[in-house]
Parts: C-alpha cells; sequence; structure tokens
C-alpha cells in the first residue's frame, strides 16, 4: 500500500485531530492531573456569537517595550540579567499558512529560575530588573519576535526531587477570548526536558519536539543576543501540544 492511499490528501475543512499525539487526560506522575482529569464522557458544544466574535487585537494596544523583556521592567539605563537571546517563529494552520493578528502573551521565570509572584516558593534570587512577561501581535505572515533572556530550571513540588526544564510559556489569542491556546516553549539542548514529568506525559516523541525552540545562529545579533525559532501549529493531526486542549480536557 502506498503512502499516499494509506494517508490520503486532506480535502475537509479541518483535519482531524490525532489523538495519540497528545496526552491522557488522567496522568498520574503529573500529579495535578488527577483533580483536573475529567470523570464523566466529553461533550461537543457548540460556541455562541459571542464567544467567537469580539476585540479584534491591533498593535495600537501594544506599549513600545512590550515585546522586550530584557528592558520592559528595567530602570532606565539597565537590563534584565541573564543570557539575552531572541524568540521568533510562526504561528500557523492546519495547513501551513501564516495566522495574521493572533495575540501572543508569554511569560517565564528570570534567569535563576525564579518568578516573580507573591506565591513563589524557590529561593532564587529575583531580578529587580526583570517582570517576567510580555505579548506582541502576528504580522500578516503569521510572523512574531520579541526578546527576553534565557529562563533558569526551578523545582517544583510534584515529585520528591522534580524540576522544570527551562521553558517559556505562550498563551495564542485568536479574534475573541474564549480562542485562547495555551503552550509551553524549550530549549534545544536542554537535557532536563526528557525528565521532566509534564513532559513526559506527551506520548509521542515528535510532539515533544516540536515543542523545543530550535538554535537559529545565523539569526543572531553578534555581540548581543542567539536566536531561538518556536512555531506554533493551531489545529491538525500535528498540532502544538496545548495546555488546556489535551485529550479528556
Amino acid at each position: 500500500m502506498s503512502a499516499e492511499t494509506k494517508h490520503p490528501p486532506e480535502i475537509g475543512a479541518f483535519f482531524q485531530r490525532d489523538r495519540s499525539w497528545h496526552p491522557r487526560g488522567l496522568t498520574p506522575d503529573y500529579k495535578t492531573s488527577v483533580l483536573r482529569s475529567p470523570e464523566k464522557a466529553l461533550l461537543s458544544l457548540d460556541n455562541t456569537i459571542s464567544e467567537i466574535t469580539g476585540p479584534v487585537f491591533g498593535h495600537g494596544i501594544l506599549g513600545a517595550l512590550d515585546n522586550d523583556l530584557i528592558h520592559n521592567f528595567a530602570k532606565p539605563g539597565e537590563s534584565a540579567i541573564g543570557e539575552r537571546i531572541i524568540v521568533y517563529g510562526r504561528v500557523l494552520d492546519e495547513r501551513g499558512n501564516g495566522v495574521p493578528g493572533a495575540l501572543l502573551e508569554f511569560w517565564q521565570a528570570n534567569a535563576g529560575g525564579r518568578y516573580r509572584h507573591k506565591k513563589e516558593g524557590y529561593i532564587a534570587a529575583l531580578d529587580p530588573n526583570f517582570g517576567g512577561c510580555g505579548r506582541t501581535i502576528t504580522d500578516e505572515d503569521g510572523a512574531y519576535a520579541f526578546r527576553t533572556i534565557r529562563p533558569g530550571a526551578y523545582p517544583w513540588p510534584n515529585g520528591v526531587n522534580d524540576w522544570r526544564p527551562a521553558h517559556i510559556h505562550f498563551s495564542v489569542f485568536g479574534h475573541g477570548f474564549a480562542q485562547r491556546l495555551i503552550t509551553q516553549m524549550y530549549f534545544e539542548g536542554d537535557p532536563m526536558i526528557w525528565q521532566c514529568p509534564i513532559v513526559r506525559t506527551i506520548p509521542d516523541k515528535a510532539a515533544v519536539e516540536m515543542l523545543v525552540a530550535a538554535l537559529d545562529m545565523q539569526a543572531t545579533i553578534p555581540m548581543d543576543a542567539r536566536a531561538y525559532k518556536f512555531d506554533i501549529v493551531l489545529r491538525g493531526r500535528r498540532s502544538s501540544v496545548f495546555e488546556n486542549r489535551l485529550e479528556g480536557n
């Protein structure tokens, strides 16, 4: 049987999701999934008009430094501590087309692995010049970019000695507040990725690799910042793994 016969071309409006690509709702080694996973069969509900329409995000909502986490919380003349990086990529649909006008929000720990949050329990120091969050909007080709520092790994109370690898959280909004997807980006070459209990809930190695940003030395700024490329695929059989769109959630 030819590959074309096994996988006929997609001609429908949307590609069917591949459930084997995404985590199950209940994954006991990731302890918070035990309480969050549903106990009854899933229901498919149509969105209301108010859920799928709403504000159209435009660049007028952005501040001058919203996409520069190195400086957007820093005192004048100062900057965040850490390895300076550029993160860039595209937001894509299931056919590889860019999605314009999507609002991306991102947040992360500082270079020492600590978040600026009142309930943070890690003893690493805060960076007074790093707030840890920003946002941008994709252009007409679905492209985005922002500057930040590479976050540090940190411990978390899942197991006796579990640590999260360095990562950046992404929130992707469409043209309505109900159209929000959340995912995480990891860094190429980090051995801690494969030891993370959250990452290990993803059953397909290729799906995990789609969450790993590739180091792109061609896009670096000499004597300033390295670059990492991270594309986000919104739908289809090989969509990015989203925390709020998992099997069973």
